[in-house]
């Protein structure tokens, strides 16, 4: 292309003709994909679209032979074996509960002709149909059953070491019986640190229970079962029994059925007054300095089907919820945008505590990036060095020489779970234990309610937590 000049004169020829020349090897423009946002680790990234899932890997058995199966006697109709039958019969070595579970998701499929119930699975190239567990089956029928049916077997290596097999050295063991504060023929109390699983699952196998279980026997001939559980990343007092008589009492004392009375009136009065009383540091400060969460939960399943979430329940008669109470009072005024929280909770659930100030109070606890991930974002740390509204002048934290203030408390950059269960007050189990299992009923009883019908702990706060009251309450001074 050539251009003109007003005067009329031609120009640009040679570089009209350059750019041309280049134009010719230059690649062709990207073609930009939609970018799709991912989170990992509670890192949000831009990412690549993600692939459509990927056929389900299923296991073929032979044909069905027809009857009679060597080693097999078929109850009630001779002439007629069921579906589950034959799968239980080709896996004899696999649970029934996880061969129950593959047909009531409806994993199990059986090769059949073009009807109006078949379809056609990837990867197969047959058509298939979901086969109920009852169905009868009929010679040369083929069945398809995902390959997790027999994966199953491998997974047992994953379960919780049992206790006859795990055997702690010396330093675990004194470890943990610097942890126990107290000690008796019924029961054990522990000040569980944080970032320690209490129940071990796969593959979790250095668990509170595994190891007291192991460790913490002293003359029993087995060691003590937990009552109640903590939080992986909270602390705080945990319970443990250490006859099979009082775990039953412990765990009825904490659980959430509807509690009968005992014809012993001091027990009674024991049990009422049962409680815990954790510590939270939290963003932000409720509107009301104390009250009471009445906020049912619900639990829901996340998109790759394996991640359980709480949340607050929303009033449908159709969504399973579990009633939730929880007493809280503020401890003092908020400082660089937290303040301290002292939890009761009436009703004991999963992360009952943790939902009830992220989500009914609006105040996240600090470090719960589960339930509070959004708040800790906007969140600004704790500085070093604050300045008080009043005069003008810095505060004088009171910071002990050498502390390390980057160890999970407010002034770290990822600060752990500030949640304590600080205070717990429940019956002398050991004290009652006979009378409890009285059978008869002309004994004398007790009457009234004496100070060692109780008995209370404290524990005492991490070290993440302390540094944060150390900081905090110096705010206070």
């Amino acid at each position: 292309m050539v251009g003109f000049t007003p005067m009329g004169k031609r120009v640009g020829l040679y570089k009209v003709i350059t750019v041309r020349f280049y134009s010719r090897i230059a690649p062709p423009p990207p073609a930009y994909a939609q970018p799709v946002i991912r989170v990992t680790n509670n890192v949000a990234h831009l990412g690549s679209a993600k692939e459509g899932p990927k056929a389900r890997q299923l296991l073929s058995l032979p044909p069905f032979p027809g009857l009679p199966l060597p080693g097999k006697d078929v109850l009630g109709d001779p002439g007629r074996l069921t579906a589950i039958s034959w799968v239980k019969y080709y896996f004899n070595d696999m649970s029934v509960e996880n061969i129950e579970s593959h047909f009531k998701k409806g994993l199990v499929y059986v090769e059949c002709q073009s009807s109006s119930d078949s379809f056609e699975i990837k990867g197969l190239g047959k058509l298939v149909r979901k086969i109920k567990p009852h169905d009868a089956m009929e010679a040369g029928a083929r069945i398809h059953v995902p390959v997790s049916i027999a994966e199953s077997r491998i997974s047992k290596r994953f379960d919780t070491i049992p206790s006859g097999t795990l055997y702690p050295n010396a330093d675990e063991i004194d470890y943990l019986q610097r942890l126990v504060k107290y000690k008796d023929a019924s029961l054990i109390v522990l000040n569980k640190p944080p970032k320690l699983p209490v129940q071990g699952n796969m593959p979790v196998h250095n668990s509170m229970d595994a190891l007291a279980a192991a460790a913490l026997s002293y003359d029993y001939d087995e060691g003590p079962k937990l009552v109640h559980r903590l939080d992986r990343e909270s602390s705080g007092l945990i319970l443990l029994g250490r006859t099979e008589e009082s775990v039953s009492h412990l765990q009825w004392l904490f659980s959430n059925l509807n509690k009968a009375k005992s014809r012993c009136k001091a027990w009674n009065d024991a049990c009422e007054a049962t409680y815990q009383r954790y510590w939270a540091l939290v963003i932000g400060s409720p509107k009301e300095k104390e009250g009471l969460i009445r906020a049912p939960l619900s639990k829901v399943l996340l998109d790759d089907g394996k991640t359980e979430r709480i949340i607050l329940a929303g009033g449908s008669a159709f969504e399973p919820s579990q009633e939730a109470l929880t007493e809280y009072r503020v401890l003092g005024p908020m400082i660089n945008g937290c303040s301290w929280l002292e939890l009761r909770p009436l009703t004991s659930w999963k992360h009952q505590l943790r939902v009830h100030c992220a989500e009914a109070l609006g105040t996240p606890i600090v470090g719960d990036y589960k339930y509070g991930w959004f708040v800790h974002k906007r969140w600004r740390q704790m500085p070093r060095v604050d300045i008080e509204p009043t005069s003008g002048k810095p505060y004088k934290l009171r910071r002990p020489d050498g502390i390390d203030v980057q160890k999970g408390s407010v002034m770290s950059k990822v600060p752990l779970l500030h949640l304590h269960c600080r205070e717990l007050v429940l019956p002398n189990i050991a004290k009652f234990m006979n009378i409890l299992d009285r059978r008869s009923e002309n004994r004398h009883q007790p009457t009234t309610s004496e100070p060692s019908d109780l008995l209370r702990f404290v524990g005492a706060m991490p070290n993440h937590m302390k540094i944060s009251w150390n900081l905090m309450s110096s705010y206070l001074v």
